[in-house]
């Protein structure tokens, strides 16, 4: 099946993220090589197909709040991925000084496509 080819470059993205870190909508833009697209991060996102596996649950805001409403249903789920994962969310926001995700040179040679 065809996708979107920047989709694709975000999910591939997304999926760099390790267990147990998280990372803004707008790194992730500028990392698939899409510096000022943060809102198109999150719209692929949201069209990830059922058959790909993407860990879209360790993208957040930029402060470390989730993107949905607190105690909304994608709000529960995210933050019980996240704590399984080993990733605090207190009062629906993650600690980015914490938790956020550096990759290294190596990482982001190899595993980014521009």
């Amino acid at each position: 099946m065809s996708y979107n080819p920047l989709y694709q470059r975000i999910w591939k993205t997304v999926n760099a993220i390790p267990v147990g870190y998280v990372s803004s909508y707008g790194k992730i833009a500028d990392f698939a090589g899409l510096p000022g697209k943060a809102r198109m991060v999150g719209k692929s996102l949201g069209y990830v197909p059922k058959e790909l596996q993407v860990n879209w649950h360790r993208v957040l805001r930029s402060n470390g709040q989730l993107a949905f409403p607190k105690g909304s249903e994608l709000a529960l789920k995210q933050t019980g991925l996240l704590q399984e994962e080993g990733v605090a969310v207190l009062n629906n926001r993650v600690r980015m000084k914490e938790f956020e995700w550096h990759p290294d040179l190596a990482t982001m040679l190899q595993g980014f496509e521009y």
